[in-house]
């Protein structure tokens, strides 16, 4: 049975009663970030029940030493570490020198919280009976600065209900923090600093290792009924790692005393060691002068633009709005494409699960969202960031024995090294290659922006290709060339040969970066001559590369009419997905890893993800017997596998096929199909329920520079529309039943493709198609 207690509505997230055992998968859902930091949504006060407290600050991390049992060469050094950062948030609080904590109320009643997407705040009220039988009412509001991305906003509300109170607020920055997943129960940062002055405390500390440095800084004022008390504290309490203060304010019955806390993070990546608490109170002084009210308003507005390029409506079905808008959101709270130093992590500002910071999901899910809902540079920031790498790519080809420049992008990585500890994933997912060179051909297809090749990306295709022909293994049985132990997009199979996708995209691979060597010779003679010169290439390697690929093998079963996932696919006892009792599912949270393996079952698109990105390359007739061979073997346990089925079986007509997997990608996390929330939120692959809509239901491909549409549908909807910027012009397209409707921001005619059909939209002017 999946969680279902997130109340239906439009723009919001809200839960309704307070319950312990769901504290720690609302931490996961009401979590908040403006792509610099975030965090869980932990409670400010003490909280004695069970939490997973977390906050994070973008590009921080620790490498921390890869733990096997034994030791072969290649293997990664370190697996990288997401870190709990130093807490800000806390406030402890004291009711007549009673500590308020949930966990130990004798009531707790009226509890809300609400995460409020179209402004970007967080809310939280309750009334809670003390065991003394005090009763006070709560309420709090959190937010993380879209403009100022180093501030983050608490404003904690108490209200004495049966009787006056003495409220103590006991605000606190502390860098004593602990992961959830220290494998020694170590500890990541060192506090190396702590000043107060007035009311403002800071705590500088940095990691081990890494030596990145971070000053985690607070102010705070009281407030009785709005009033600004002017106080300092009454008291102030310092550790190595930790600084809090003491005010006492007096209530009486029905009055409400208050504490706005602003609080973040400087860090060593934008600042100079010595300068982060000078940074620190410029970033307070800055938000004392426009204060709370305009902070929040200044909020509301940033967030107004962002959806005003990246909402999609959803008419006659609340669930599926609400879905779509929980991706969206938490997608830009995880990046916003200010800094090309940093990347998409799986899990965002949520949670601490897989480590790392990029994983090929940024390219194969996420990239087509950023390009269509954000200026074209936040697309290009993210191919840049693989180009930087290259260098560490090369690297991490060599240990495994490739030479001559070949390049593998990493599985897992912060800085261009693979961190992932498993050797399955590390050595055997090298599919993970494809989707970067996929990236840059998507790129130039969407934007019509050719410069990224000749200036950055022709170099890492270079060392991709390079890659795939070493990596191939000549068959004289066969006649053919093989790709030899993989892992495919499919993890419940490891170690297998010819993986279809695998084949197809280094075949693919190849023939692209061939194309794009003869392109940027015959336009770009300057590059030209400096990529050759730099890759050391002649046209000799450039025929061996071809060989490779003109001679790629790849299993078929003439039987079937389909191509196989992997040589010995036909072997397995293919017994379908809808024949497994519910009690074995998840199978991978109730079956051995051996039986998993063993089995027919597929975690995610394999050869449909092939089907997916190459979908021009295959008749619609190879599709459709493509997804109803594998689709029935496939268990979507994998969050980045429902979206793509989504995708194809819309394109297939199969509506509601289509409308079930859009429901599952879009409320993965909302109804908690994975049984797995309370570790975080499935960030990349919300991109892939943008896609569901804009590419599934919508039917958007680019082909020949021109938008192409085949618009769809699902019966539950009363009508959706969604903007897309392309080339510099947004349009908007709006689907209803029977008719949909373009209109144009821009300055010039665009034409699109409509069910095969060309329709001219000027700027300015509804076409209804």
């Amino acid at each position: 049975m999946n969680q279902d207690y997130i109340v239906p509505d439009n723009w919001s997230i809200i839960e309704e009663g307070f319950d312990a055992e769901r504290v720690k998968s609302s931490e996961s859902l009401f979590s908040i970030g403006n792509g610099a930091m975030g965090q869980r949504a932990n409670f400010e006060e003490s909280y004695s029940g069970h939490t997973f407290q977390g906050s994070y600050i973008a590009g921080i991390y620790y490498p921390d030493k890869t733990k096997v049992g034994w030791w072969k060469n290649g293997y990664p050094e370190y697996f990288a570490k997401v870190l709990n950062a130093p807490s800000w948030i806390g406030i402890d609080i004291e009711i007549n020198g009673e500590s308020l904590d949930l966990a130990k109320c004798s009531e707790v009643v009226n509890f809300r919280r609400e995460l409020n997407m179209k402004e970007g705040w967080y809310n939280r009220s309750f009334e809670a009976v003390l065991p003394s039988g005090a009763e006070i009412k709560v309420n709090v509001t959190r937010f993380l600065s879209v403009n100022n991305d180093e501030l983050g906003v608490i404003k904690y509300e108490v209200t004495p209900i049966n009787r006056a109170a003495q409220i103590t607020y006991k605000p606190y920055v502390d860098a004593g923090v602990k992961n959830m997943d220290a494998n020694w129960e170590e500890t990541f940062w060192e506090p190396l600093d702590v000043k107060h002055n007035a009311n403002e405390g800071f705590v500088t500390a940095r990691t081990f290792k890494t030596h990145f440095n971070a000053a985690t800084y607070m102010h705070n004022s009281i407030l009785l009924n709005g009033n600004d008390l002017q106080v300092l504290p009454t008291n102030v309490e310092t550790s190595k790692d930790k600084v809090q203060f003491s005010y006492t304010v007096e209530a009486n019955m029905g009055e409400t005393a208050a504490i706005v806390k602003f609080g973040g993070y400087t860090v060593s990546l934008n600042h100079d060691n010595e300068a982060l608490i000078d940074a620190a109170k410029n970033v307070i002084t800055s938000a004392k002068a426009k204060g709370y009210d305009a902070l929040l308003e200044e909020q509301k507005q940033a967030w107004a633009s962002i959806w005003e390029m990246a909402d999609i409506t959803i008419e006659g079905d609340v669930k599926a709005q609400q879905g779509i808008r929980f991706n969206i959101f938490q997608l830009n709270q995880t990046y916003l494409g200010k800094d090309p130093r940093l990347n998409i992590g799986p899990k965002g500002f949520t949670g601490e699960k897989y480590g790392g910071s990029t994983y090929w999901d940024t390219e194969a899910y996420c990239i087509p969202f950023y390009m269509a809902t954000k200026d074209q540079q936040v697309a290009r920031n993210l191919l840049t960031y693989r180009h930087n790498q290259l260098g560490k790519a090369i690297e991490n080809a060599a240990k495994l024995g490739f030479n001559n420049g070949a390049a593998l992008y990493p599985m897992v990585t912060m800085n261009g090294e693979e961190c992932h500890n498993e050797w399955e994933i590390t050595f055997e997912e090298i599919h993970r290659n494809g989707a970067i060179a996929f990236a840059v051909y998507n790129y130039y297809r969407f934007t019509g922006d050719y410069s990224y090749i000749p200036e950055k990306g022709l170099e890492v295709l270079i060392g991709i290709a390079r890659f795939w022909h070493q990596r191939a293994t000549f068959s004289s049985a066969k006649n053919k060339y093989m790709i030899l132990g993989v892992t495919g997009p499919n993890e419940y199979e490891n170690n297998v040969n010819n993986n279809f996708y695998t084949n197809y995209i280094a075949k693919w691979c190849i023939d692209y970066t061939v194309d794009q060597i003869t392109k940027v010779k015959d336009e770009y003679a300057a590059d030209f001559d400096r990529i050759m010169a730099l890759a050391n290439l002649n046209a000799d390697e450039i025929r061996q590369w071809k060989k490779v690929a003109d001679d790629m093998y790849f299993p078929f079963s003439e039987e079937h009419g389909v191509y196989l996932q992997q040589d010995g696919f036909l072997d397995k006892e293919l017994v379908p997905v809808s024949q497994l009792d519910r009690s074995q599912r998840p199978i991978n949270q109730k079956w051995s890893w051996d039986r998993i393996l063993r089995s027919p079952y597929i975690k995610q698109a394999d050869v449909l993800q092939g089907f997916y990105f190459f979908e021009d390359h295959f008749t619609k007739d190879q599709l459709e017997k493509h997804f109803e061979f594998y689709e029935p073997l496939t268990v979507h346990e994998s969050s980045l596998s429902p979206c793509v089925h989504s995708i194809q079986a819309a394109g297939l007509g199969r509506m509601e096929q289509a409308y079930t997997f859009y429901l599952r990608t879009s409320r993965l996390d909302l109804d908690d199909y994975n049984k797995e929330v309370e570790e975080g939120l499935h960030i990349t692959s919300m991109a892939g329920t943008w896609m569901s809509i804009v590419e599934g239901f919508g039917g958007m491909r680019v082909k020949n520079d021109t938008l192409h549409f085949e618009p769809r549908i699902p019966e539950q909807w009363k009508g959706y529309s969604f903007n897309i910027n392309f080339r510099n012009q947004v349009l908007k397209v709006s689907v209803y039943p029977g008719e949909t409707r373009f209109t144009l921001e821009g300055d010039r005619e665009l034409t699109v493709v409509v069910n095969g059909k060309e329709v001219a939209v000027q700027p300015n002017t509804l076409v209804t198609v």
